[in-house]
């Protein structure tokens, strides 16, 4: 249950609707949870992977010219190509050598990622249409177009400071906002924040989460609520899905045939560059397991195994692509509730998996949940790092230049540019 905002969130950064999020969750987890080592761990799509999807395949523009349909064929493409990559790279020994990634680099690069999933989440939060009508108002807007526009003609690849500089538009123009959207993003925010130490202590990890999104959905549901909405989602067809003997998953499969003749090549330039993208993002991917699994080392003594944690990557990501997710990566929060409820196999990842897929017909309740929000969810995991990167400022001399100089690229052009840089 505490997944599900996050599921939701996330397909919404990726740059489709919401729904999808909670549509495609369950198999890459199955996935998951047959390849990995650990019986904790649990992987889905988050914000990095979503932010990072959305900056390589350029969403935004390619929704505009060929709609949303074609756009998840092509995630999928990529989620397929980051998966082998993630395999290929397993097998050359790549996971231990992750390891060896300075701290610097890595902090850097988490800071430049909150502040490229923070600017993607307000215009949600604030405007009643998003990143639609501020991408408007700032093309009405003398100095603000003016800048943007220079940056896409002569610096194309600076996608972040086009979304940083419409995100200071939209942070220094209150009068545009939307109030009734606004203030259910800084309420929700603020009680995500702090309402671990408002409420009891034997709920779990993650009940505020969902006290903001159903009291949000309610609101909505019974007032004039004038901000954006998850929207209807789709019936499952009844007769597609998984058939597993005489039981049918109600999960509905791709063509392979479309993703695998999407435009992926074409959209990076060819296979070189493609690769080299898709190996890019795997390698980063694989920071976030490798934290994660080094965490519950330490903490519980569970060993682990880098190839065999970046090979369920890789076969995650591949079961990501047959639904049209976007690629997946392991969850620090969906890990921490899984141990906290006691697991001690992999069984009780591919438990909730299944129960992601069995109760995706009766999520049409999440239909008039607000997307500020669902916002608020995202901002209140990165507002604090953004603001105070701790790790950052631990550094000093060499380290605190490499540190803040990686931090900086990758909040202006990309995560997977900047990391390679």
């Amino acid at each position: 249950a505490t997944s599900v905002p996050q599921l939701i969130a996330y397909a919404e950064t990726v740059g489709y609707a919401g729904y999808r999020g909670l549509s495609t969750a369950g198999p890459s987890l199955l996935a998951w949870g047959l390849a990995t080592g650990s019986p904790f761990m649990n992987a889905g799509v988050t914000s990095i992977t979503a932010l990072m999807a959305k900056s390589d395949l350029d969403g935004e523009s390619y929704v505009q010219e060929n709609g949303e349909e074609a756009y998840v064929e092509l995630v999928a493409a990529y989620s397929l190509w980051i998966g082998i990559a993630s395999i290929v790279l397993a097998l050359v020994g790549f996971g231990k050598l992750a390891q060896s990634v300075p701290k610097p680099v890595r902090s850097g690069f988490k800071w430049g990622c909150a502040v490229g999933v923070l600017v993607s989440a307000l215009p949600n939060g604030l405007f009643a249409k998003g990143a639609k009508e501020v991408k408007s108002l700032v093309a009405s807007d003398e100095f603000f177009g003016n800048i943007v526009n220079e940056l896409k003609s002569k610096v194309p690849a600076a996608t972040g400071a086009v979304n940083v500089t419409n995100n200071i538009f939209a942070l220094t123009h209150p009068m545009n906002w939307a109030v009734d959207a606004t203030i259910l993003f800084v309420v929700g925010t603020w009680f995500v924040m702090n309402g671990k130490g408002l409420l009891p202590k034997f709920l779990p990890p993650g009940t505020e989460v969902i006290i903001v999104t159903a009291a949000a959905t309610l609101y909505s549901m019974n007032f004039d609520y004038s901000g954006g909405v998850v929207g209807e989602i789709p019936a499952v067809d009844p007769d597609a899905g998984m058939k597993i003997g005489p039981i049918t998953l109600p999960v509905e499969l791709l063509d392979f045939q479309k993703v695998w003749n999407a435009p992926i090549v074409e959209r990076f330039g060819g296979y070189p560059v493609l690769f080299v993208s898709a190996s890019l993002f795997a390698a980063v991917n694989f920071l976030s397991i490798m934290g994660i699994a080094s965490g519950f080392e330490n903490e519980d003594g569970i060993a682990w195994s880098a190839p065999r944690e970046m090979i369920a990557q890789g076969v995650a990501c591949g079961a990501a692509a047959m639904v049209g997710s976007a690629p997946v990566s392991g969850s620090m929060s969906r890990s921490l509730v899984s141990r906290m409820t006691g697991t001690t196999s992999q069984l009780a990842c591919m438990i909730t998996a299944l129960i992601w897929i069995f109760m995706l017909p009766y999520m049409s309740i999440m239909t008039p949940t607000p997307k500020a929000a669902l916002s608020a969810v995202i901002v209140s995991a990165v507002v604090k790092g953004v603001c105070i990167p701790k790790d950052l400022l631990k550094l000093s001399g060499v380290d605190a230049v490499t540190g803040w100089l990686t931090g900086i690229i990758t909040s202006v052009t990309s995560p997977t540019l900047g990391f390679g840089i």
